[in-house]
């Protein structure tokens, strides 16, 4: 029982992360796309904004290993 709680705990660690980047980098996406159409200029900030999310799956990846690991 308490192995599959740990894989079910980790699942949500990773499943809820990528939810929430998926989420932020479609409006960040949006809003990019609008922006770069008024001034090209602004095409490496927007490839920094949407990287920032990706740290949340990075860190939800993170924290499945430790569950997985640390028994």
């Amino acid at each position: 029982m308490e192995t599959g709680l740990l894989a079910i705990g980790a699942g949500l660690a990773v499943g809820l992360a990528a939810i929430g980047t998926g989420l932020a980098q479609g409006r960040i996406g949006s809003a990019g796309a609008g922006a770069i159409a008024e001034k090209p200029e602004l095409v490496g900030t927007m490839i920094i904004l949407l990287a920032i999310p990706e740290t949340m799956i990075i860190l939800g990846f993170a924290v499945a290993a430790i569950i997985l690991l640390v028994k």
